[in-house]
């Protein structure tokens, strides 16, 4: 997918375009980007409008939400889902002091022919733009597909709702909504080394800026050089050595090597237990025993 970082034109092929922030790929957004592409005819482009930063950043900044994801993660999930290319542009003073009409203009001078956004979308100034006011300004000139809110156990997905999960540590739930399962993606940095005291070394993963699942024990796939390990997973201040940041720690079976400085990715992350303190280090261990019955069942990796 080629990435843009500007709103200017640079081809005369015809634009199919998706319009919206898109953190967390979930089942709502792949229904947009399907529409997106079935707008396709020969020659057309398709790509995605999206904004690198949360407008809220810029609006009210100290209020926008934790993301889903990563800028890279947003982009290469865009990717996957077949956009030939993305305007990954800052949601700053120009773009929020447009009114609907110049925004508008701006596309089509883009060269769109085709939209697609989710059914509430709103955009300009002040959020005075909808569905409706685009399809009548932008009549005869630009299909404009408005996609119906999936929905699922009775309730509208929505990035909002994934954070809410995700951060009440329900993961099954938020992979149940998301196109891909939730991932903790970092580099393994150099620990205080108490797992291997323990007879349980950990990769310490450095937390990646995004949200994290609530604290606590978790069974898990983790992958690192192509291989996929299972594991269990403790994100939280490890309370019984009076940590004081979140940290996320994790146990790979059947793995003996050090691989500081590499890379590993956590994901199917399934809550066990909350982390507490022990009366005793003997305590902890033989919780750290049972909590591996979490990932001993045949079959699972």
């Amino acid at each position: 997918m080629k990435i843009r970082y500007d709103l200017l034109r640079e081809s005369d092929r015809p634009l199919v375009l998706a319009i919206g922030f898109f953190d967390g790929m979930h089942v709502g957004h792949l229904e947009v980007a399907r529409a997106a592409l079935r707008l396709r005819k020969p020659r057309f482009r398709s790509g995605v409008l999206t904004f690198s930063n949360h407008p809220a950043a810029f609006l009210r900044p100290g209020t926008e939400p934790p993301l889903l994801t990563t800028p890279h993660e947003r982009l290469s999930q865009l990717g996957e889902v077949g956009y030939e290319e993305c305007f990954f542009v800052p949601f700053d003073e120009r773009i929020a002091s447009m009114t609907p009409e110049a925004f508008l203009d701006l596309l089509i001078v883009l060269g769109v022919r085709g939209i697609a956004v989710g059914e509430t979308f709103r955009f300009g100034r002040g959020r005075a733009g909808d569905v409706r006011f685009m399809r009548e300004f932008l009549q005869r000139r630009v299909e404009v597909i408005a996609v119906p809110s999936v929905v699922a156990e009775g309730e509208r997905v929505s990035s909002t709702r994934v954070r809410g999960l995700v951060a009440a540590g329900d993961m099954e739930r938020a992979d149940a909504l998301l196109v891909r399962s939730y991932e903790l993606r970092g580099t393994v940095e150099i620990g205080a080394g108490r797992g291997h005291g323990l007879g349980f070394p950990t990769a310490n993963i450095r937390p990646p800026d995004k949200l994290l699942p609530a604290d606590g024990i978790y069974a898990a796939v983790a992958r690192y050089d192509g291989r996929d390990y299972a594991a269990l997973a403790s994100i939280g201040k490890n309370p019984h050595f009076g940590g004081e940041a979140r940290t996320i720690e994790v146990w790979l079976r059947d793995f003996r090597k050090t691989i500081y400085g590499r890379e590993v990715a956590v994901r199917d992350l399934r809550f066990v237990r909350k982390q507490r303190t022990f009366g005793s280090v003997d305590d902890l261990k033989a919780q750290m025993q049972r909590d591996l019955e979490a990932v001993a069942y045949p079959g699972y990796v």
